[in-house]
């Protein structure tokens, strides 16, 4: 069974990692307690003035479901079976504390379970995908999320362009990062290698992010590069440039 985040297109038979991320003047710090997560899902036939968008309950995660991934990060994984499950939107539900002693809250976030997206065409794989991303300048001790964007170059035709956005979205991605080669640093590319293929698992659509903490790097350039595999074919990016200064 396939394991998605909640924008990566997720489909019946899929596992769906629904996360929480908690911040207190932007920083990210945890919640006293996450004692329930709640989804729902939006009927068009369960719609009246009394409930306006739907609602109806599918499943309730307690305390003891919710896991804590780090500082401030907690997921729940929702197996999207049928028939429990079936294609339309969803709403999951957070009851927390953010305080020890304070008021409960909920919030709230939606996500969608798709048909399978079936694409059918008498060629393979033959087109490409453009990496870029975001910020190339970090100040040395900084520690924040790389934004990766993935952009499918094909011809600018609807079905063919959704078919590849699609690929992208639900495709493994990895990150490569290297100290550029000057006079003082070694040639060997294992000496310089600072990420070796890690993967990127935080995703949103065709964009991804990945946490750099510059704290222990060097300032200097360096060099960045991303790995994403579809079937059989592995796309690899050209080495882009990024500068940890003081």
């Amino acid at each position: 069974m396939p394991t998605k985040e909640r924008y990566q297109n997720p489909v019946i038979g899929d596992k769906v990692n629904l996360k929480l991320f908690t911040y207190n003047s932007n920083t990210q710090v945890d919640v006293a307690s996450a004692s329930k997560v709640e989804i729902y899902f939006l009927d068009p036939h369960e719609r009246s003035a009394t409930n306006p968008d739907g609602r109806r309950l599918v499943e309730t995660f307690e305390a003891e479901d919710i896991t804590r991934n780090s500082t401030g990060e907690y997921v729940v994984q929702v197996e999207a079976e049928s028939p429990k499950y079936t294609i339309g939107n969803y709403l999951d539900i957070w009851t927390i504390t953010p305080v020890e002693g304070g008021d409960t809250s909920e919030q709230a976030y939606n996500w969608i379970v798709y048909p399978n997206l079936f694409f059918a065409t008498p060629l393979p794989v033959v087109y490409d995908f453009q990496f870029r991303f975001r910020p190339n300048r970090l100040r040395q001790g900084s520690k924040r999320y790389l934004i990766i964007e993935i952009a499918p170059n094909v011809p600018d035709q609807g079905d063919l362009v959704q078919y590849y956005t699609n690929l992208a979205i639900v495709s493994p991605l990895k990150i490569s990062m290297e100290m550029s080669c000057v006079e003082c640093m070694p040639q060997e590319q294992d000496l310089r290698l600072v990420l070796d293929s890690e993967d990127v698992t935080l995703r949103e659509n065709c964009r991804a992010y990945y946490m750099l903490d510059t704290t222990d790097l060097d300032c200097g350039i360096y060099n960045v590069w991303f790995e994403m595999e579809f079937g059989e074919s592995v796309y690899i990016s050209d080495k882009q440039q990024l500068q940890i200064f003081t």
